[in-house]
């Protein structure tokens, strides 16, 4: 079942955002994207399905039930990459990332450096470890509040704040739980398998350790 409604929020400046509302099924239960014209501003899951770690493929999400023209077109956009994500891997490549509206990048701070950062170093089927993406955001030693910033992500999947792990390996703490994080990396894992070898057979849940071994760390 498919959500839509709408509401005026205030944007930077104090301009005003009609912000439009796209509840969606998901293999993690529901997910909401909210976005204005100018961009997306929030991706809730909101937790209501416990992931089975065993499954080999996503469950197809249902039809969309509302007119595409209802929607904002970063909504519309953020919506076709959410889904591709879950289903068709193949084509994210040529999907555009829908533009991002949210307080946290209209401003300069350490928490919208370490996100940028991770939109556009770590890709699918890779991992950083929290002290190197802290590194990588100008800042070696903040590794903690790396952890702040990833708590902070108004845009769970799009920003892949799940890809950030702990320097022992350890999969670390996700806002919407461990065993989400656990299934969205061992379902990246099957996304990469998919990529690289198109047509070959399926296999189960790929571990976080065996993630770790094909793609490794960054910037070890």
């Amino acid at each position: 079942m498919v959500l839509l409604h709408s509401h005026v929020v205030r944007g930077r400046m104090d301009q005003t955002c009609e912000v439009k509302h796209k509840v969606m099924d998901s293999p993690l239960g529901k997910v909401e994207v909210s976005a204005c014209e100018q961009g997306v501003h929030e991706i809730r899951l909101h937790g209501m399905k416990s992931p089975d770690a065993r499954a080999v493929e996503a469950p197809t999400l249902p039809e969309l039930l509302c007119c595409p023209g209802e929607m904002t077109a970063p909504l519309k956009q953020c919506v076709a990459w959410l889904d591709a994500y879950f289903h068709e891997p193949a084509v994210l490549k040529d999907l555009p990332l829908p533009a991002i509206h949210h307080p946290i990048f209209q401003r300069e701070s350490f928490t919208r450096q370490v996100l940028w950062k991770l939109l556009k170093v770590v890709k699918l089927g890779e991992v950083v470890s929290y002290q190197q993406l802290a590194a990588l955001a100008g800042k070696p030693r903040a590794a903690r509040a790396v952890g702040g910033a990833m708590r902070a992500n108004p845009l769970p999947i799009l920003i892949p704040c799940h890809r950030v792990v702990c320097s022992s390996g350890a999969v670390g703490n996700y806002s919407s739980g461990q065993t989400t994080k656990e299934w969205l990396l061992a379902h990246e894992g099957r996304l990469v398998r998919k990529l690289t070898c198109p047509g070959g057979s399926s296999v189960g849940s790929t571990s976080h350790s065996s993630l770790l071994a094909r793609g490794e760390y960054l910037w070890e």
